[in-house]
């Protein structure tokens, strides 16, 4: 078998504003954030995280939270772009809570791990809909900050 190679796409900061709780559902603790903006920067693009995008979040009963996000990057040059990701996030129950308060935590401490798509109807980024991507994960104080890499 052939090594899994990647390439760094890019880092992308959320800023992230209202959580609202929906409650106990069959699969966990349902509850919606609302990304506020933030920004992303690579060697091959760079801009803005618009307001809008929302985090469906499942606490679930094996203590996973598992994402489901939905975001519009706004390039430097204008062009817009789709941006979708699930993944999961889990590790040691003071690690946990630590991350829940608030508190910086060495991403190393626990797993954060998610699968960018993407997809746009711009030509000069259109490449990105082709492209395959994994992402690591760091929950900052006020939302969380990705690596996003290419699978090559």
């Amino acid at each position: 078998m052939a090594e899994i190679r990647t390439a760094h796409l890019f880092t992308i900061s959320l800023k992230i504003g209202e959580v609202q709780p929906l409650g106990k559902t069959p699969l966990g603790d349902r509850r919606v954030a609302v990304v506020e903006g933030g920004s992303f920067e690579g060697a091959r693009l760079k801009g803005t995280v618009m307001k809008g995008g929302t985090d469906w979040l499942l606490g679930r009963v094996d203590d996973v939270l598992q994402l489901d996000v939905r975001l519009t990057l706004k390039t430097h040059d204008g062009h817009i772009i789709g941006m979708t990701y699930r993944g999961y996030r889990h590790g040691p129950a003071d690690v946990v809570a630590r991350l829940n308060r608030g508190e910086p935590v060495d991403p190393a401490g626990y797993y954060f791990r998610t699968a960018p798509f993407f997809e746009t109807a711009s030509d000069k980024y259109g490449w990105l809909n082709r492209v395959l991507a994994v992402a690591t994960g760091d929950r900052k104080p006020d939302g969380p900050m990705y690596d996003v890499f290419e699978v090559l």
